[in-house]
């Protein structure tokens, strides 16, 4: 079984960074890891302050995947459940209010890529490798990773990927759409994060959770009609009329 642990820290008030961490620097997921990850979400969701969360990863991968000793003897029942909590706790990831973010400063593969995808964002070194491998076990992906993948990079490289189990490097996934950008090593990127978490500071917190809701529903009317309904809306607006910076609430005013 694996021994990878996560924890959840708030670098400061508006800022939160999952880490996932092990002796052996191989990062893998199991049910109790998934369920401990999910509980880290769900405290971020309520955290009315937090505008940016890093999802990432110390040691030589991102993630590497899910626990296969964990599966090998599972039921078809039993797969449908562990697929279930994965789907789940990736769509709360999804549906976070703040923006996020999946650092990868090692490979992400298979369950460690469908989490990278359940992010808004993607930053990754050059030298990572991403890959959906599940076919090479007879397996397929089994937390949102196809439709994801294909929302993100057109069904003909999605299916390049999960039909094949070919990885490719961080370098050739920006050039695909699948990686935002990349840099040159582990050290470079946590700089990069942080500066991409700044070039967003400007947004208001209200307008950012409705307009991730909009992209997750298909609903822009709803989105848009809801934020003249906000406290920000208001102020937004107020603060271009009268050309000065907009000073957001504390809350997101949704």
């Amino acid at each position: 079984m694996s021994s990878t642990q996560v924890r959840l820290d708030f670098p400061d008030s508006s800022h939160a960074a999952i880490t996932f961490y092990t002796e052996n620097g191989l990062n893998i997921l199991t049910a109790e890891l998934l369920r401990t990850f999910g509980a880290h979400v769900a405290k971020v969701h309520r955290d009315p302050r937090i505008r940016t969360t890093v999802i990432q990863a110390l040691g030589k991968v991102f993630i590497a995947g899910a626990d296969i000793k964990e599966m090998v003897n599972f039921t078809p029942e039993q797969a449908r459940e562990y697929a279930k909590l994965g789907h789940g706790i990736f769509a709360d990831v999804s549906a976070l209010p703040s923006l996020t973010i999946a650092a990868m400063q090692g490979p992400a593969l298979g369950g460690g890529l469908e989490l990278a995808l359940s992010c808004d964002f993607r930053i990754a070194v050059k030298s990572a490798k991403l890959g959906a491998p599940e076919v090479t076990l007879g397996l397929i992906p089994g937390w949102g990773g196809i439709g994801r993948l294909a929302k993100l990079i057109g069904q003909a490289r999605a299916k390049k990927l999960y039909l094949s189990g070919i990885p490719i490097s961080g370098e050739d996934a920006h050039q695909w759409g699948l990686v935002d950008e990349v840099v040159n090593s582990p050290e470079d990127l946590q700089h990069r994060v942080a500066a991409f978490c700044k070039a967003f500071q400007r947004a208001s917190p209200a307008a950012v959770a409705l307009a991730k809701r909009a992209s997750r529903d298909f609903d822009e009317l709803s989105a848009f009609s809801e934020c003249f309904s906000t406290t920000q809306g208001q102020e937004g607006m107020a603060a271009f009329l009268e050309k000065r910076p907009a000073s957001w609430m504390e809350t997101r005013g949704v």
